[in-house]
């Protein structure tokens, strides 16, 4: 299994995806999850990828392809040159439908789940910072300011921290800190998450990475903030009153 976790604040964007995969109790593997694109000045791009690993690697083959051919084709239409970061959504999507429209059948009948699932998250020259989250399908829905942030994979022991602190108008820094915690709390309550984490974060306008880094298990930074967060967590719990 996988964890990803991609929030869009107004000051920019988010995303922090661990490394594990799972196919059985005896063999755990390390794929990276996150995928990045950029051209600078023009736009960033960041994809998370959870769920069956050869449709996802798949989907992201065939968009690196395109954007390939594109070199000897100035007509195709690639994520990298899209008008928009709704129509990088839009061509995410009909590369997961296809690749689904291949092979799912085969890999159902062979006893494995086909499903998928992608967070797109970037940002074009003219165009505002978005956060998308793409279904096996293809169809996808975007992060709003109601809902600003979106998991895919185990991502039932990291919501709760997002829920209480993360809205639209949060820093930057919060929502990394929020984003660390929520990683954190999953790697605390499963394992089939695991490290190292690759993270990404994209400042608002800049269409630049701000960060793009792997966060190994012995990282001081992540280890602060995990130990801080536990003693703050017990300290909370001691602090609660009696309940009659």
């Amino acid at each position: 299994m996988t964890y990803c976790v991609g929030l869009c604040v107004a000051e920019g964007l988010v995303l922090l995806s661990d490394t594990r995969t799972s196919a059985g109790l005896d063999h755990i593997s390390r794929f990276a999850k996150m995928c990045t694109f950029e051209r600078p000045g023009e736009r960033v791009l960041a994809l998370m990828t959870s769920g069956n690993l050869s449709i996802t690697q798949g989907v992201l083959t065939r968009l690196r392809s395109d954007i390939q051919k594109a070199g000897q084709d100035t007509d195709l239409e690639t994520i990298l040159n899209a008008e928009s970061m709704f129509r990088v959504a839009q061509l995410v999507g009909a590369a997961m439908q296809r690749m689904q429209a291949e092979y799912r059948e085969e890999i159902v009948q062979s006893g494995a789940a086909a499903d998928a699932s992608i967070l797109l998250a970037g940002q074009r020259k003219g165009g505002r910072h978005r956060l998308f989250l793409i279904y096996s399908a293809g169809n996808f829905i975007e992060a709003t300011g109601d809902t600003p942030f979106f998991q895919i994979g185990e991502h039932k022991y990291g919501k709760p921290i997002l829920d209480r602190i993360i809205t639209r108008e949060s820093s930057l820094d919060d929502a990394l800190k929020a984003a660390c915690i929520s990683m954190d709390s999953t790697l605390q309550s499963n394992l089939s998450v695991g490290m190292p984490l690759d993270l990404t974060v994209i400042e608002r306008d800049a269409l630049a990475f701000r960060t793009r880094r792997r966060i190994e298990r012995d990282d001081p930074s992540f280890a602060v903030i995990s130990r801080i967060w536990g003693v703050a967590l017990r300290r909370s719990f001691e602090a609660l009153p009696r309940f009659v």
